[in-house]
């Protein structure tokens, strides 16, 4: 369907609107895994593997940089350089007036835009046949649902969805319970996510399961 492109905003930008920096790290963690890019390691702990793909925009490439080290999901959404590049995504997104200030959360109008391709493009029922394309763009769309649906043993492994926690419409968990969860978003929108610097890390990252399919 190239959803994304009728859309016009990039995958990890609709989850930014959708789901805050949970929402674009996760599909940004999955772009790259789809790609064959990481891999998952011991206690859900992602880690980059191989030369980097063609191809990648700056926010995944930012992404991959930052797991030259093995982090959680979690810990990745913290570093600060995943916090400098929300902050860099957020600013074409705030022109637009699809955020207000000052703690650059969706405006309503954003909020109704993303329901209306939520409903426009509904949450596959089978995964066959699923273009990279259309798995993004579900994933940004419906969240931890499209996970479940889609890459749900990835998912567990990469920590970006909790075993038997329930998988509401639009919300990114990153594994997280309820409460949390949503203690968790109320600390970012006080916090504003802000960060600064880039810097490389070297590391290794253990066995667990490679990238490409689920």
């Amino acid at each position: 369907m190239d959803g994304a492109t009728e859309i016009g905003w990039e995958p990890h930008e609709i989850a930014l609107l959708n789901g805050g920096p949970r929402g674009a790290v996760t599909v940004a963690v999955v772009a790259l895994h789809l790609k064959g890019a990481l891999e998952t390691g011991p206690r859900r702990t992602l880690c980059a593997t191989g030369p980097e793909p063609e191809g990648l925009g700056p926010f995944e490439g930012t992404v991959l940089d930052c797991l030259r080290e093995p982090l959680t999901a979690r810990e990745l959404v913290r570093h600060s350089d995943v916090r400098l590049a929300v902050a860099l995504a957020r600013i074409p997104l705030a022109d637009e007036g699809l955020l207000r200030y000052p703690r650059l959360g969706p405006t309503r109008g954003a909020r109704r835009r993303v329901e209306f391709w939520r409903a426009r493009h509904p949450l596959p029922t089978v995964r066959h046949g699923l273009s990279d394309e259309d798995t993004l763009l579900a994933v940004a769309l419906h969240g931890d649902a499209a996970l479940r649906m889609l890459l749900p043993r990835f998912a567990l492994r990469a920590g970006l969805t909790a075993p038997g926690a329930p998988a509401d419409r639009g919300r990114f968990s990153l594994g997280r319970g309820r409460f949390l969860r949503w203690r968790d978003e109320y600390e970012d929108s006080v916090t504003g996510d802000w960060g600064a610097g880039h810097g490389g890390h070297s590391g290794g990252c253990g066995s667990g399961g490679g990238g490409g399919g689920d």
